[in-house]
């Protein structure tokens, strides 16, 4: 009796057991994950596609208010398995340039970099209150602005777009200041600071608030600076360009019609140490909960199948192209290569 007992046992949980697997996808793992701060179009991106991948039993811890940079560093070395990506600092990696100089392996760690999709993360923000004396671009000569915090690429794209557009240099023309960004928006906001370069998601509540106390203004990239060709180097790097949007968009901004703007693009990344079945399900929980995505934030509507590759200048991950190809995207050339 104990013995027929006992198979009744053992083949009960079996056969529990199969039906676990064989209800979906599960593993059981917390995975790692690291993000800017919360507030920011990135971290808003990060977390709601960590929110669609908890659906397909894919759970990642996220730490927040991390500098990008080292995000993608502890990425390629396989400390973080999920992470936003900036495109620029890709090609920065590999080359072993800029913040990544010291760091001797850092083009062989930029090959372990892979990528799940692309989006427009935002704009960068011109921002000066009104009384500040800036309503033009030439109105900088002298003046004090905020590029970007000590680390990172925010300050040094900001310093390439006043340079591109006016000839201004930092240091020389104008001071320029850099700060963390809670730091900036006080500064800006008790006058310590003439202009703020912010970049951030179209409509951003950080940029609308200023006009609930004040009135202030977005400077818009002059037409001739871009026929002129003169930030064709700013334009063209990878996961750069320009879009436009309207001035009364935001309440209290003086400048009037169309306000053109340097965009950048972002990606979900990940590294080539990840499940192949785990970046599939992720993947898929992503794009078939995407109304769930664009009904969280506003600047999320623009993300469709359609902007899955915007920016990314990495290669898929295996498992995210399984899915694409599934799905029967046109996907770049570039992205397919899996070694």
């Amino acid at each position: 009796m104990k013995n027929h007992a006992g198979r009744a046992r053992f083949l009960a949980i079996t056969l529990l057991f199969t039906t676990f697997l064989s209800s979906g996808f599960a593993e059981a793992r917390i995975y790692k994950g690291e993000t800017a701060g919360a507030g920011d179009s990135v971290h808003t991106m990060f977390v709601s596609f960590v929110n669609q991948a908890r659906l397909a039993d894919v759970d990642i811890q996220v730490n927040a208010g991390q500098t990008l940079t080292k995000s993608m560093l502890n990425g390629s070395r396989g400390r973080v398995d999920f992470f936003s990506s900036v495109p620029s600092l890709v090609d920065m990696m590999a080359k072993g340039a800029g913040m990544y100089q010291p760091i001797t392996n850092a083009p062989e760690l930029s090959t372990h970099l892979r990528a799940i999709l692309g989006f427009q993360s935002g704009v960068y923000h011109p921002v000066t209150l009104e009384g500040s004396g800036i309503t033009d671009w030439d109105d900088i000569a002298g003046k004090t602005v905020f590029t970007g915090p000590p680390a990172g690429s925010a300050a040094a794209t900001s310093e390439a777009l006043i340079r591109g557009i006016t000839g201004y240099e930092p240091g020389k023309d104008y001071t320029a200041v850099r700060l963390s960004w809670g730091e900036a928006y006080e500064a800006l906001a008790d006058g310590k600071i003439d202009m703020m370069i912010r970049p951030s998601e179209i409509g951003s509540a950080n940029i609308e608030r200023f006009g609930l106390t004040d009135e202030f203004r977005i400077l818009s990239i002059p037409d001739s600076a871009i026929t002129s060709h003169r930030l064709d180097d700013l334009i063209g790097q990878a996961g750069r360009g320009t879009t436009s949007f309207d001035g009364d968009l935001y309440d209290g901004q003086l400048t009037q019609g169309k306000i053109t703007a340097l965009a950048y693009y972002q990606f979900i990344g990940t590294n080539d140490s990840v499940s192949d079945d785990v970046v599939y399900h992720a993947t898929k929980a992503f794009w078939d909960h995407l109304a769930s995505v664009q009904s969280s934030a506003s600047f999320l509507k623009t993300v469709t199948p359609d902007t899955a590759f915007a920016g990314i200048n990495v290669p898929l991950h295996p498992g995210a192209l399984r899915y694409y190809q599934e799905q029967g995207y046109d996907i770049p050339a570039a992205l397919k290569v899996t070694q």
